[in-house]
């Protein structure tokens, strides 16, 4: 079974090859030869913009006011330099390893430094003839390769060095990031599907549906964060003194351009302006309303005070949920799966971190990982027609045609996808952490980590007064 994924990047050049190998195929390119539409090519440079802002500065900022006031700096150092050093290594072989062919675990470097690539390069779509500039899809892409890194830094926030964090960063963008996001996104793309059939990731070839990054981004983040922070041990003074964020101010609105930026990160990955764009952009957007709702819902009964902080956090687990479904749900469902998200996330962060008793500063595991896995399971079930779904489409014929769908086969798969991301991120991330660790050290002195990480690793503070 062929699904109706994310991502398939050829050239111009291989795509009128693969149009010329099918008589069909060849005839639809001399009537429609492929040609940039600017609307499509403008939204997804705005979409990059978008994804970007998520990062700098929306999750520096986030992040940045959930820390105490000591650590605020580090926070937006970090993030700062891992899109800055994500970017570069981006360019340098994580395109080429994520989107050029390969084997169905990892790409090629027949695309290093950008080689081959110049303005007249162009990407295939989710459309039969329809193509966007192939730079624009580089830069869509680096962003996702940005914010994935710099969401781990959440979990050990307050307790970790500077230059070895970004050490893992490089190794794991490498090691993890890359071979996941070519075994969910990568696929010839709808004209070389029918001449190329087996052209595409691992997880594509099982038929796992993944939008815009449940697995690759959140799931993939949101486990090497939990075992990071097992690895590098509980902050100085957790449950045993306050470590209350230091700025929901500065919190609310890093949520709130994560919220809007959201939008160029799920609307976006359709790669298209089109009515699924639109849907997916909808859709982004009740999710998320109905699980901040749910989630200051169930702090009013609970505790009987409903929290900025709570209703902040609900807002980004139902971004988190939505994103895999973001183009395959209706509105209809995708507010329950943003409610229903919400719920299972809210649980882990009051509860399960708590009875377990690991220091995931700032929720990564509980929010992203948690929120991820519900999305991507949750996506089996809101695609599907029956439901006011998207379905998926079979790109083995031409044209395109809607495919048999088939709820409990689906849903297995999808629950086989978050499997393979937990073990692999996991389990590499592990040794990465631990192998870091016992080098060059990971943790800071503990009279540094008292003092203050703004101080102690970058000489300055956040305020002054």
């Amino acid at each position: 079974m062929k699904l109706r994924t994310r991502f398939g990047r050829f050239p111009a050049a291989l795509a009128l090859s693969a149009l010329a190998a099918s008589p069909a195929l060849a005839q639809a390119a001399a009537a429609a030869p492929p040609t940039p539409d600017k609307g499509d090519t403008a939204w997804m440079l705005v979409s990059s913009a978008l994804v970007l802002m998520m990062s700098v500065p929306g999750l520096a900022l986030f992040y940045g006011g959930l820390v105490r006031a000591k650590n605020m700096l580090s926070v937006l150092m970090q993030v700062l330099t891992i899109v800055a050093i994500a970017a570069l290594v981006w360019i340098g072989w994580g395109y080429s390893l994520s989107f050029t062919p390969g084997n169905a675990f990892i790409g090629g470097l027949s695309k290093a430094f950008l080689a081959g690539v110049d303005a007249s390069s162009l990407a295939a779509t989710f459309s039969n003839g329809v193509y966007i500039p192939e730079y624009a899809y580089i830069v869509f892409q680096m962003t996702f390769a940005c914010i994935t890194p710099a969401l781990i830094v959440g979990a050990f926030a307050e307790r970790v060095r500077f230059w070895p964090l970004m050490l893992f960063v490089v190794l794991w963008l490498t090691i993890v990031y890359f071979p996941m996001a070519h075994m969910v996104w990568y696929w010839a793309g709808p004209d070389f599907l029918p001449n190329q059939p087996g052209d595409y990731g691992l997880l594509y070839g099982w038929g796992a549906l993944d939008f815009a990054g449940g697995t690759v981004v959140h799931i993939n983040a949101g486990i090497a964060g939990l075992v990071g922070c097992l690895v590098i041990g509980k902050r100085i003074g957790y449950n045993s003194e306050p470590l209350p964020p230091h700025s929901l101010v500065m919190t609310m609105i890093g949520a709130s351009l994560l919220w809007v930026g959201w939008f160029g990160f799920n609307a976006g990955s359709n790669l298209e302006a089109n009515g699924i764009t639109a849907l997916a952009f909808l859709n982004t957007f009740v999710a998320t309303a109905a699980a901040a709702l749910a989630w200051a819902l169930i702090e009013q009964f609970i505790h009987g005070k409903s929290s900025l902080l709570g209703a902040v956090t609900g807002a980004v687990a139902g971004l988190v949920a939505i994103t895999p479904a973001a183009g395959f749900g209706a509105p209809g469902t995708s507010i329950l799966l943003g409610a229903v998200a919400s719920a299972v996330c809210f649980f882990f962060v009051a509860k399960v971190k708590n009875r377990f008793g690991y220091d995931d500063s700032l929720d990564v595991f509980g929010v992203h990982c948690v929120g991820g896995i519900v999305g991507a399971i949750g996506t089996g079930i809101v695609a599907a027609p029956a439901l006011g779904g998207q379905g998926w489409i079979d790109y083995t014929v031409l044209p395109a045609v809607p495919g048999a769908y088939d709820m409990a086969g689906q849903v297995l798969t999808q629950l086989k996808a978050v499997g393979l991301t937990l073990l692999w991120s996991g389990s590499v991330s592990a040794v990465l952490f631990f192998a870091i660790d016992k080098t060059i050290g990971l943790r800071p002195a503990r009279d540094a980590e008292r003092e203050g990480l703004d101080i102690s690793a970058h000489g300055e503070r956040a305020y002054n007064y």
